[in-house]
């Protein structure tokens, strides 16, 4: 008998939070959108929202409340600025937080853009049994939070332990 385990594919939404950014130029919802399909993951929600928390609260919970959303990636509003309020706007989503999301996240920018990497303030949580992250707006930290840290543990196959194969539990009460 193997010990190989199969890929799981989930279903992953992508929303970007932008004040300025389209259709035409959301480089880092691209990014992360192919980088799902390019995993072998289904894409099956995008959108792009103002960095609003009532609209960036409002959309992702229709996206939790939603069985067939798994995972929510956004993009866009982590910054100090006044206008980024991503954090403030899911975090009172979250029944969980996973601080090391954001602090391995930190760990991993430093390596590229120095101290300047304390000004994120990049998380992740779990919803309703839904994972959401919450990534910088731009595309090089989308790339490395996916690349480096959420397609590992959105793999099964990661071994010693992945998100995916908690799934089932999430809900547990």
């Amino acid at each position: 008998m193997s010990s190989q385990r199969q890929f799981i594919p989930v279903n992953v939404a992508v929303l970007t939070i932008s004040d300025t950014r389209t259709e035409a130029d959301d480089k880092s919802g691209v990014l992360l959108a192919n980088r799902v399909s390019d995993g072998g993951h289904k894409l099956c929600e995008r959108a792009i929202v103002k960095d609003d928390i009532y609209s960036i609260r409002a959309l992702v919970s229709g996206w939790i409340a939603d069985d067939s959303v798994q995972v929510v990636l956004t993009t866009g509003g982590t910054g100090l600025t006044g206008r980024d309020g991503t954090p403030e706007a899911l975090r009172p989503l979250l029944d969980k937080e996973i601080d090391g999301f954001g602090e391995m996240f930190r760990v991993l920018s430093y390596e590229d853009i120095g101290t300047s990497t304390l000004q994120s303030r990049a998380l992740a949580g779990v919803a309703n049994g839904t994972y959401i992250f919450c990534l910088p707006g731009s595309s090089g930290a989308c790339r490395d939070g996916w690349d480096k840290l959420i397609c590992k543990q959105l793999d099964y196959r990661t071994r010693p332990c992945n998100l995916v194969e908690l799934m089932p539990r999430l809900l547990e009460t």
